[in-house]
């Protein structure tokens, strides 16, 4: 096990160690005690019991693309299991195990081989660990539904140092806290137990259609009307980007893009014909019906999110009956040039399906989130400002956030609902009553 103290390291070494691995260039100044790299459970169980030897708090960093960089805290003992690779696929099962800092395209690639997958995160390098402590909006979450509704069990050490297994049956409000608990979570997990599900067994296809501003209402609307009887195997989202990151306003494009998850490629050609059927005229460019993959998916999510840059993000769950076109239509319209995104994803048919008993449990038709994206610090500022003033506007109209995409400013009913908020706070206190176990700057959950 490898520890970089503060005081006893190269500045330069221990600077490296405590942002290793860290996306964001946006990043607070707080700064750990001392960095453990994790390679084992043992190591994990060294670092809870030197915390409490030296009564300090513990920090855990996945994979690091934590937008509000919730690993970096004052004087704590930052266990980064960034390097910590274990995963296993039982294909009888239909179960994989894996540890937090096995990534997305880690995980399907593995799972492919069985033919099998799993709705992990869009972005191929996003860690196990936060994603499904968060709820995970993963692939075609539409349909599937979120990837913690997969999780079978997780294995956890506590502030106690003891590790425990936790499923359905033994442990159970541990294993409930971790089906979207968060970062307010009262443990270290060092193990997940996944379900998988069947892979399309012919591949999956893909449509898109590219829409200049001027056609934002029309494509919107076209979009909205499909999405009440579209099939359940599909994936559908709309992204407002800038084509080859221009710093025109008038450059803005919307992509409407359908994913196909069918089993048979005769099946995905008659849905996405149906939509090619529909669509307005005046696109920009357009595919139909395209041999895609995961892999190709993947790449374009890593094109969209550059490393090296200053990211500000915020989201919100719309009310169900508001008028989205013109609800989002300014933060949409006005997004900054250059490599800024923003997207809306509808989570109808499942967002009307009653969800399994856990932390998680913010459901909405539609879900709206804005990535600001800039590569000076001097401009992440503006961009912050610009995101926090025309998001204040939309959340007139919402009813809660998915904490995956959030700072953790806002109450922790915005997050979890009121009810829900409550049981995570006792469930908090029962496992961490002495708060060894360091959560999100701004605390979302006030006893932890």
């Amino acid at each position: 096990m490898q520890i970089l103290n503060s005081e006893s390291e190269d500045p330069t070494s221990y600077e490296t160690a405590c942002l290793d691995g860290v996306f964001n260039l946006r990043r607070p100044p707080h700064r750990p005690s001392a960095v453990i790299q994790v390679t084992s459970t043992d190591d994990i169980l060294e670092g809870v019991r030197l915390a409490h030897e030296r009564k300090c708090q513990i920090a855990v960093r996945s994979g690091g693309h934590s937008m509000a960089v919730w690993s970096l805290h004052d004087g704590s003992i930052l266990l980064d299991l960034g390097k910590w690779k274990e995963l296993a696929v039982d294909p009888e099962k239909r179960i994989a195990t894996a540890t937090p800092s096995i990534t997305s395209e880690e995980l399907n690639d593995a799972a492919m081989k069985h033919g099998f997958v799993f709705p992990g995160g869009h972005c191929p390098d996003v860690g196990l660990g936060g994603f499904m402590l968060q709820g995970g909006m993963g692939l075609n979450a539409r349909n599937w539904g979120w990837a913690c509704e997969s999780l079978e069990a997780v294995e956890v050490i506590t502030a106690q140092g003891e590790l425990l297994l936790c499923n359905a049956q033994q442990n159970e409000d541990l294993y409930w806290a971790a089906r979207g608990g968060g970062p307010a979570f009262p443990g270290i997990v060092t193990k997940f137990h996944l379900q998988l599900r069947s892979a399309p067994a012919e591949g999956i296809r893909s449509s898109g259609y590219i829409y200049p501003r001027s056609l934002y209402r029309t494509a919107f609307e076209w979009v909205l009307s499909l999405i009440r009887e579209s099939d359940h195997n599909t994936e559908v989202v709309m992204v407002a980007h800038y084509p080859g990151n221009s710093n025109s306003p008038e450059s803005l494009r919307f992509l409407v893009y359908f994913v196909s998850m069918e089993a048979t490629i005769a099946r995905a050609q008659t849905i996405l014909q149906q939509v090619q059927d529909t669509r307005p005229a005046g696109a920009i460019t357009e595919w139909v019906c395209q041999e895609d993959s995961l892999g190709n998916l993947y790449g374009n999510q890593r094109k969209a999110n550059p490393h090296s840059h200053y990211y500000y993000t915020d989201n919100v769950f719309l009310d169900d009956d508001v008028n989205v076109v013109a609800t989002l239509e300014e933060a949409f319209m006005a997004l900054p040039p250059g490599k800024s995104s923003a997207f809306w994803y509808p989570m109808y048919p499942h967002s009307r399906r009653t969800l399994p008993d856990m932390a998680f449990g913010m459901q909405s038709d539609h879900h709206f989130c804005i990535y600001s994206i800039c590569e000076a610090e001097s401009e992440a500022p503006r961009y912050r400002a610009w995101v926090d003033e025309v998001m204040a506007r939309v959340r007139l109209h919402s009813v809660g956030a998915y904490i995956g995409e959030s700072d953790c400013s806002m109450a922790a009913s915005w997050y979890y609902g009121e009810e829900r908020a409550n049981r995570l706070a006792a469930i908090c206190q029962k496992w961490d009553a002495g708060q060894l176990l360091a959560g999100p700057q701004s605390p979302i959950v006030q006893s932890h």
